[in-house]
């Protein structure tokens, strides 16, 4: 296994990996380009589940897979996309937005947008399931994490002392260009192109706001920009 793969399924899964030397800003940057494959490991379990419980009722296996696909990760993309929600419901400048990403209590948009998000998903997988089309459960998580290359190729980090600070930094940009446009090419052929549009709307309106609001992108909004590519990708191949 590659030490940027391994690298990738640690900081972004809760899979047991064996432990290693703590890896230097430089190997961090280089482990980025391996995210989407540690997408792939998620959604493969998912679609393998789904393909070994071809009988099973809808409801509950959407729910199972659901549960996997939140805890593989550890709520890490959840916890993003709760801050930065309440970022946008209570910051009103940039450095109050800020502020509140550190804050580690959730508020009432935070979990409005977070049940919304899951709700989304559970419908989505349901929908799926139903119609007995599982490629879109293999290539969701690949395509969320390679939303992080896209957002991060387009934007700066806002936070010199932050946990994605060296990721961005030493990022290997063509490369992450060239990984980021494999893994669209993979979404056009495994689904309708509705759902390709649909989260690249998605991702292009949250990259804007960014801007906007931040002058670029923290942890928090990465997580963020992984959920919310995740739900309109699915979205985009149930109704497809």
């Amino acid at each position: 296994m590659s030490r940027a793969f391994l690298l990738a399924l640690q900081f972004l899964t809760r899979l047991p990996m064996p432990a290693g030397p703590a890896p230097t800003p430089l190997e961090l940057g280089r482990a980025a380009l391996a995210y989407p494959l540690a997408g792939l490991v998620i959604g493969g379990a998912m679609w393998a589940l789904a393909a070994a419980l071809p009988t099973a009722p809808v409801l509950p296996l959407a729910a199972t897979l659901l549960a996997w696909w939140a805890l593989a990760s550890g709520g890490l993309h959840l916890d993003g996309l709760a801050d930065a929600a309440d970022a946008w419901a209570g910051g009103h400048d940039r450095e109050r937005a800020l502020a509140i990403m550190k804050d580690p209590r959730a508020g009432p948009i935070a979990v409005m947008v977070v049940v919304l998000v899951l709700i989304a998903k559970f419908a989505a997988l349901a929908a799926l399931l139903e119609a007995e089309h599982r490629l879109p459960l293999l290539v969701a998580p690949a395509f969320g994490r390679a939303a992080i290359l896209l957002v991060l190729l387009r934007l700066p980090y806002v936070r010199p002392q932050g946990l994605g600070s060296p990721l961005a930094e030493h990022l290997p940009r063509r490369a992450a260009w060239g990984v980021a446009a494999a893994v669209l090419v993979l979404a056009a052929f495994v689904d309708a192109l509705l759902a390709l549009a649909a989260a690249l709307l998605v991702l292009a309106w949250l990259c804007r706001t960014l801007r906007t609001r931040l002058g670029g992108t923290t942890g928090d909004t990465l997580g963020a920009a992984v959920e919310l590519t995740e739900a309109a990708w699915l979205l985009g191949c149930a109704l497809g």
